[in-house]
């Protein structure tokens, strides 16, 4: 269990203080711990009325972060000491941008303008622009449900920038590998990180770069296939041998390869569909986008030796 510095009688103690002093709904309260690694502050605050934040000394921008995230309207409650008593304050976030965070304590956040249900695929006008080009938002959202990710799930995103990103609000417990070849990809993708207030995503620029061991072992991989695929699955299963992976791909020869692929490495394709996504534009125009198709694959289970009478 990762250690923390606030004890459930310290959580208490901070939700007697607030439900005293201001007006709250414990059923719809989500409290998040931010003083552990991996802790998504905006996402969180973003789908979630009233969150309970609980939070170590530091965070000089972490005002300014949510506030630049578009959350300036945010309600927020909260004293000047590390304990859960005195006077209460309360003051609009936008207001607040300019401090900093000095002492372990808590806060009581409340955004009435909540997506209190997470939108699975995002609009591409919300990601950085820069060296990536985004698949569209329909694929995406066909993406994330093959991935089928929990909230605590471990995954190696392999150029897939938006990808990542979303997989990043989804498994907000777990963490995710981003794999950027390209310096630029790199960059576009540290942007969107810090853009999107995502504490649980590495970028790496090889699967090399990520030793096992520092992190916990990525059960599912999402990658866009390129000629170097047959390695990088060898490296995810030498990583965990149980790993899932979902594959995107555009070209022809990698999909009429993959079947083989598979086999050489023990894998079994549990699903492959073709996606097909068409827009009708301003001047009443289909205007038709990439069709990838997206392959699901997962070791081959070993049956049981039948037994004999």
């Amino acid at each position: 269990m990762e250690q923390t510095i606030f004890t459930n009688e310290i959580i208490l103690s901070w939700l007697h203080y607030f439900s005293q002093h201001a007006d709250m709904n414990l059923t719809a309260l989500k409290i998040l711990d931010i003083t552990g690694s991996n802790k998504n502050l905006i996402p969180t605050v973003m789908c979630n009325r009233s969150v309970l934040v609980l939070t170590d000394a530091g965070h000089p921008e972490l005002f300014y972060d949510m506030w630049d995230a578009g959350l300036g309207q945010c309600d927020i409650w909260y004293n000047e000491g590390s304990e859960p008593s005195g006077f209460i304050k309360h003051d609009k976030l936008s207001n607040m941008i300019n401090r900093g965070i000095s002492a372990s304590a808590a806060m009581l956040i409340h955004n009435p303008d909540a997506e209190t249900n997470y939108q699975i695929g995002i609009e591409n006008s919300r990601f950085s622009y820069g060296s990536v080009h985004y698949v569209c938002r329909e694929v995406r959202a066909v993406i994330m449900n093959k991935l089928h990710l929990g909230d605590r799930d471990n995954i190696c995103i392999i150029s897939g920038e938006s990808i990542a990103v979303e997989a990043a609000m989804i498994a907000a417990e777990g963490c995710v590998i981003a794999v950027e070849y390209d310096d630029k990809d790199r960059e576009t993708m540290e942007v969107n990180i810090k853009k999107f207030g995502l504490s649980n995503v590495t970028v790496v620029k090889s699967l090399e770069d990520e030793p096992t061991g520092r992190r916990p072992a990525p059960n599912t991989a999402f990658i866009v296939a390129s000629p170097r695929i047959g390695s990088e699955i060898s490296r995810l299963l030498s990583i965990n041998p149980a790993i899932n992976f979902v594959i995107y791909t555009l070209d022809f020869e990698i999909l009429s390869s993959l079947s083989e692929l598979l086999r050489e490495h023990s894998l079994e394709r549990t699903e492959a569909i073709h996606i097909q996504v068409s827009r009708v534009n301003s001047k009443n125009m289909a205007e038709a986008f990439p069709s990838p198709w997206i392959i699901s694959a997962h070791r081959v289970r070993q049956s049981l030796p039948q037994s004999t009478e």
